[in-house]
């Protein structure tokens, strides 16, 4: 809770059993005016063999499952899952981001930005935290927004924290690779205002089921560049809001009307864990 506003988090997940309790730990550590600055955690496990869900959900986090594979549905999944809230950050389980930092993306929400990017470009990167294929599909996509919509943007980091109102307003759909580009896309088209704040980046604990195999690399480079094209094109023949593909709300998030996020489309889940107390 960070005045009076409820702050939850979402991470995607999928075999990040060696790592995640750690970024489940500092999550829950961080403080605001002396009180726990964040107030729930939905882990969605995208598919693990490895005890992730048992890890996260002994570490204090409501998990649920989701079978289908995909970043975006990972996060459509867990969305369905909060509270009533107000602010939504965005991490990943795998233990390369510093949770403490978290806090200034929050803030910058809190004071009135409606999107705040934590930008790895702007902040210290360990050596090997970021492959030369990430660090060059990075640089070109974010090159690719600055020139199509001219806003300042220097990274598409998964690190991030978001209004529950724009979040609403953005209608998010990827189920793939391209969610972090199609919410920045997104929120360039509706003007909302975006800021960028440096984070540290490390190595991750374990292998990237992304950049760790060829496969990945290049599923993510279609679907991120994919999404950038066809959100230009759609918005160059007058529909900035594209036809709804099945992730459509239905109920706002707003405290006290109970679930926050739900979809037309079925998102099948098979399961939702939280720690015994």
């Amino acid at each position: 809770m960070i005045h009076n506003k409820h702050v939850s988090v979402v991470i995607p997940a999928k075999d990040e059993a060696n790592a995640i309790g750690f970024v489940i730990n500092d999550l829950f550590g961080l403080q605001s005016e002396g009180s726990t600055l964040i107030d729930c955690i939905v882990v969605c496990d995208n598919g693990s063999i490895d005890g992730t869900s048992n890890v996260a959900a002994n570490a204090g986090a409501l998990v649920v499952s989701q079978s289908v594979p995909g970043y975006g549905i990972a996060c459509l999944t867990a969305l369905q899952q909060l509270p009533a809230t107000d602010i939504i950050l965005f991490i990943d389980g795998d233990h390369s981001f510093y949770a403490q930092q978290g806090r200034a993306l929050i803030k910058a929400i809190d004071q009135g930005a409606d999107l705040a990017i934590g930008s790895r470009t702007l902040g210290k990167q360990e050596q090997g935290a970021l492959t030369l294929p990430q660090k060059f599909g990075n640089r070109l996509a974010s090159f690719l927004i600055r020139l199509l919509w001219g806003v300042p943007v220097s990274d598409l980091g998964p690190f991030r924290a978001i209004s529950s109102t724009a979040l609403r307003q953005l209608n998010m759909q990827d189920p793939q690779f391209g969610w972090t580009i199609e919410m920045q896309v997104k929120a360039a088209q509706a003007k909302l205002n975006v800021v960028e704040i440096a984070v540290d980046t490390r190595k991750r604990i374990g292998v990237s089921k992304i950049s760790g195999t060829l496969s990945g690399t290049i599923g993510a480079a279609k679907g991120i560049l994919g999404t950038l094209f066809y959100l230009w094109l759609n918005e160059k023949n007058g529909g900035l809001h594209e036809k709804n593909d099945g992730f459509h709300e239905n109920r706002e998030f707003q405290k006290g009307r109970g679930t926050s996020l739900l979809f037309n489309r079925k998102i099948t889940s098979e399961k939702a864990i939280r720690k015994s107390l």
